[in-house]
């Protein structure tokens, strides 16, 4: 594994929102998450702790009007933080999948690093809110996500009608197919995985 650290720090600011953002895809799940919505914390913490992310999240945005705004940005400045962090991508694995139950519900995620950002979204919920979150809000965060990481992800909802299950399934195996395709794979140390020579973006 390249000794280079893979890490960035990006900080965004708006009219609607200021958003700073850690990361690094070599460490062990360990996260500060602030964002002011309660149930987008408990997400970004599973995120972090099952895709072995260590990740340091604040944001400040403007919740009196709807969480929309800060749900998307988070996504956004994550999403470029992953793309920076991973530089050129020399040496990873490039793919990842993971199926992951929660109770009755069954989540998969699938994950192509190939800089053509694409979501392919397939989850319903069963009411409109968690808490006060909009259910909705978790499509836009997952597709800002995918376009500023410049990757193809694809989410699918197999089983599940708790709403609260759902979200968390979906969110831990983003986060099981993230830390698979981010991995340095040893069997091809200093490749970058594409016929191409490159991976666009």
């Amino acid at each position: 594994m390249d000794a280079k650290p893979r890490t960035a720090d990006i900080a965004r600011s708006t009219s609607e929102t200021e958003i700073r953002v850690s990361l690094d895809l070599d460490g062990t799940g360990q996260s500060s998450i602030g964002t002011g919505i309660g149930f987008l914390d408990h997400m970004l913490t599973a995120l972090a702790r099952h895709s072995l992310l260590d990740m340091d999240v604040q944001a400040k945005g403007d919740l009196h009007i709807d969480f929309h705004h800060t749900t998307e940005d988070v996504g956004i400045v994550l999403g470029q933080a992953v793309k920076r962090a991973l530089g050129d991508k020399r040496g990873i694995r490039r793919y990842g999948h993971a199926v992951v139950p929660m109770d009755e519900t069954l989540a998969e995620a699938a994950i192509d690093i190939s800089g053509r950002p694409f979501l392919a979204w397939s989850v319903t919920f069963p009411r409109d809110k968690i808490g006060e979150m909009d259910t909705e809000l978790f499509e836009e965060f997952f597709r800002a996500f995918a376009m500023n990481a410049g990757i193809t992800l694809h989410i699918v909802q197999r089983a599940g009608s708790n709403a609260h299950h759902i979200a968390e399934g979906v969110f831990k195996a983003v986060a099981r197919a993230l830390r698979a395709a981010v991995e340095p794979d040893p069997r091809a140390a200093g490749v970058i995985p594409s016929t191409k020579g490159v991976l666009e973006g």
